[in-house]
């Protein structure tokens, strides 16, 4: 693959001036008010200004926003009242607009040991949700230990994110529980039994609230610089001469790294049958097989559609400039994004770049983590920047991001079944793309562990070439009813490759 990687690198200087800064498909006309506030209806009453002592400065509203609202103490212990809240939260308030949820806070090494509750207003009708539950277990999604991503000093603890729609009012709880009464409280169980202390809450609680930004206008890339880091690098170091194109250079690099598979700018990378799949495999792999390699059937599935950064409408200016790669694709890691199952299949481009938003704005990573994302009705959408069909080292596996992509099904599947579509796209995904690298998807590999909670640093973990999460990390991900569908996902992925 190597001849690959470098392929994309001469077309992207000169790609940079040649493309538009929106696709067709998200175009819009520019004016003095962004599209996103003139579409906004009228917020309700008691909506607030936004003022520096609430919430960070947030970026235009077109290409998205994040308002960071510091928590305060909802409850302290009268025979101690210096100690640190047990509880802590915010009361119902109206807020500008937003679609998702999470919590942050400062040490991305401490624990949230407790119950994150959350209720929101739905825009228009101003009718207010239940309470819903945010995932507090969020740690063992996040970049390797002692790597440049996560030891930047950026990065922040967080829980997952959730999604609730179109809201312009929120409300909040954070309670700090030990894991048993958490457990209990979960479980809705009873009982005189002594539960240990609460431990304390981490520092810096924060809750995040994304606005993913409207579809004709959060692809531009213009909005935001690309944040640069260290010197430059192969994949980038033409792009950075002229700062006048850099919001465009960003759309470029993302877009040149996949000329290979697709037109230059394409929003959706076509399916192959399977004959036009096997020529791809040799042309991508020029130069690398050897005589008898060339002379046998490739074991590759064909190649599924899949829509680009550019499809769901990515603001490249959010994330690092240039890529990050590893050395090649032994494993598919199969997670969820914990974020609830109450989107609609059109809703999926406002939902992966309020991802997206939250992991590089909140969480402070260097891109959306995973290197794919699947929707509940099958579709396939590319994750991290860097290219299909290349090694691109993501931020999915604590531990085993190295020589491995990461899978993300969109929605929570512990007590939710997986749709049969979805469970499909996986295998299509990975018969295809494990396929390049030459791999079995029922197969078993070794994968040096760079340190989890299940399997120290330095050891060699036999796994599943298509693994859940929780096999590399002591972890629910990705969810019991996703993680009994992995058996079936490997064998179909076997049939599409010809196996």
């Amino acid at each position: 693959m190597r001849g690959f990687l470098a392929s994309s690198i001469g077309v992207t200087c000169a790609a940079a001036l040649a493309l538009p800064l929106t696709p067709p498909a998200f175009a819009a006309t520019a004016r003095p008010v962004p599209a996103a506030e003139a579409a906004r209806p009228a917020p309700h009453a008691g909506t607030p200004a936004t003022t520096p002592s609430d919430r960070r400065a947030a970026e235009p509203s077109a290409a998205g926003s994040t308002q960071s609202l510091p928590l305060e103490p909802l409850t302290r212990d009268r025979a101690t009242p210096s100690a640190p809240a047990t509880e802590q939260g915010l009361p119902r308030r109206a807020v500008r607009h937003f679609s998702l949820v999470g919590v942050v806070w400062d040490d991305p090494d401490a624990e949230l040991h407790g119950r994150v509750q959350v209720r929101t207003r739905t825009a228009g009708t101003g009718t207010w949700s239940g309470w819903q539950d945010v995932e507090t277990h969020n740690a063992d999604h996040a970049a390797d230990p002692d790597t440049p991503e996560r030891a930047s000093g950026r990065v922040r603890g967080a829980t997952a994110p959730l999604w609730v729609g179109d809201s312009d009012g929120v409300e909040l709880r954070v309670r700090s529980e030990s894991d048993d009464s958490a457990a209990d409280s979960a479980g809705h169980t009873s009982g005189t039994r002594n539960l240990p202390a609460a431990p304390p809450l981490p520092s810096g609680l924060r809750l995040e609230l994304v606005d993913p930004g409207e579809d004709d206008a959060a692809s531009s890339g213009d909005e935001e610089e690309p944040r640069a880091v260290g010197g430059a690098n192969a994949e980038n170091s033409a792009l950075t001469e002229n700062s006048a194109l850099t919001g465009t250079s960003a759309v470029a690099e993302a877009s040149a790294v996949n000329a290979d598979l697709a037109p230059f700018g394409a929003t959706e990378i076509a399916a192959l049958s399977r004959t036009e799949t096997e020529q791809e495999y040799l042309a991508l792999n020029a130069g690398e097989l050897t005589e008898r390699q060339l002379q046998a059937k490739p074991y590759v599935g064909p190649r599924p559609g899949i829509v680009t950064r550019r499809g769901w409408g990515a603001n490249e200016g959010l994330r690092e400039s240039g890529f990050r790669y590893t050395k090649k694709v032994k494993a598919a890691f199969v997670h969820h994004t914990a974020s609830g199952n109450n989107y609609r299949c059109s809703q999926v481009p406002s939902l992966i770049r309020s991802i997206y938003r939250y992991h590089v704005k909140s969480m402070g990573w260097r891109d959306i983590g995973y290197n794919f994302l699947i929707d509940k009705c099958g579709k396939i959408y590319e994750g991290r920047a860097g290219g299909v069909a290349k090694p691109v080292l993501g931020a999915h596996t604590l531990g085993f991001n190295s020589n491995s992509m990461g899978i993300a099904v969109l929605g929570s599947y512990g007590a939710t079944k997986p749709s049969k579509s979805a469970v499909k796209a996986v295998a299509r995904l990975t018969a295809w793309k494990l396929g390049l690298y030459r791999v079995n998807p029922k197969g078993k590999t070794y994968l040096k562990s760079a340190g989890s909670n299940l399997h120290r640093k330095g050891k060699k973990v036999r796994l599943n070439v298509i693994s859940g999460h929780r096999d590399g990390f002591k972890t629910e991900c990705p969810g019991r009813k996703l993680y009994g569908k992995l058996g079936s996902a490997r064998s179909k992925a076997a049939r599409y490759q010809g196996r």
